[in-house]
């Protein structure tokens, strides 16, 4: 009986999967790549250009390549832009742990408190409010925070408040509006890691640590970092940049960065000024991300992909 070789005849499709594969990881990298290029990039570049034209409305604008214009807008003049920037970052950074000092108990309530049973109900809770729209929530808060609202006239009422006492048009009514605003992106995130951490750690910190206090600050609490990192991210980059809630809650004293960036393009028709904020807001924003990523690293955000 003959036997036949089969090892050298090669097999169909097997050539043609193995590129396939091959190929899969510089496809996928490439939509990605693509991604980031069409809304990242050169949204940032052709900012970055019309931040360099000089003209007006009237007569149209043509790239000069001004870049004096920077000069003009650090230096303020009759604007204080730097002074903008600064509250606007003050504000984000203030929301920030706002929401980690509220979000962080609420995440762990919902991880480790209830039933499963109850945990997607809870989570509905919090994401609830984003089932209403952004500019009606924040009008919502400016009714209740009226002079002649609900907290205020109860206020009021009360020996001890003066009579001027308001909190409409102030500092802290924009930080709470962002607090409350931005609630869920810190709880999200802290709850996924909170929910990844093995049951067994808990058991074998309490048998040698013993107390719950040291069982939070040397297993929970590390172990959710990537969640209280990836929050702060998503919190103080929508914060900083937001010119909606200090134009509806703020007054003169709390103009941020947006409001001028808005003003400058919608109002003054300023627009290689509008854009040449944009570039700076960015541009900052890119320092501070850097610099977290220089003392955190980024392994913590790749924890919760």
């Amino acid at each position: 009986m003959t036997t036949v070789d089969t090892s050298a005849i090669p097999v169909a499709g097997r050539g043609g999967a193995s590129a396939s594969r091959r190929a899969a990881p510089y496809l996928l990298a490439f939509v990605g790549a693509a991604w980031l290029v069409v809304l990242f990039l050169v949204p940032l570049i052709s900012g970055l250009l019309v931040s360099l034209m000089t003209g007006n409305p009237e007569q149209g604008y043509a790239l000069t390549w001004n870049w004096a214009i920077y000069r003009d807008v650090i230096a303020g003049g009759n604007v204080p832009y730097l002074l903008f920037l600064g509250r606007a970052l003050f504000y984000g950074a203030t929301a920030t742990v706002l929401t980690i000092v509220i979000g962080y108990p609420m995440a762990y309530f919902i991880a480790f408190r209830v039933s499963q049973r109850w945990k997607t109900p809870l989570l509905s809770l919090v994401m609830i409010s984003f089932l209403v729209s952004f500019v009606l929530r924040i009008n919502m808060w400016k009714f209740l925070l009226g002079n002649d609202g609900p907290v205020i006239s109860a206020l009021h009422a009360l020996p001890f408040v003066p009579a001027d006492f308001h909190i409409l048009g102030t500092s802290a009514a924009v930080i709470g509006t962002m607090t409350y605003n931005d609630l869920a992106f810190m709880v999200l995130p802290i709850y996924v890691a909170l929910e990844r951490i093995d049951p067994s750690l808990h058991e074998a910190a309490r048998d040698l640590y013993g107390h719950r206090r040291s069982v939070f600050l040397r297993v929970t609490l590390p172990l959710s970092r990537a969640g209280i990192f990836s929050g702060i991210l998503l919190v103080f980059i929508d914060c900083a940049g937001d010119p909606v809630n200090s134009q509806i809650m703020g007054g003169t004293g709390t103009t941020v960065i947006g409001q001028a960036i808005q003003t400058a393009y919608l109002t003054n028709q300023q627009y290689n000024v509008a854009a040449a904020l944009s570039t700076i807001l960015m541009v900052a924003l890119g320092i501070i991300l850097f610099a977290y990523a220089r003392v955190f690293g980024t392994d913590n955000i790749e924890d919760l992909v």
